[in-house]
């Protein structure tokens, strides 16, 4: 079964880092990067969506940063 995310972050290293983490767990990247100004707080934010492959089934109460 395949799984999805979408990690989001402003625009500093904390986002390369959280994709680079997801990568380092098996996660694959899925479809280009997103870039977009946050007018509320005033920073650019980046999104990734990411998928991966697990064993098992779905259920809306799993941790998906956790597979």
């Amino acid at each position: 079964m395949k799984i999805y995310r979408l990690l989001t972050e402003d625009d500093t290293s904390a986002f390369c880092h959280k994709v680079s983490e997801a990568l380092s767990k098996g996660w694959e990247l899925y479809g280009d990067p997103t870039y977009a100004f946050d007018a509320s707080n005033g920073v650019m934010r980046c999104g990734q969506a990411v998928t991966k492959e697990i064993k098992g089934s779905y259920s809306p109460d799993m941790k998906l940063g956790a597979q």
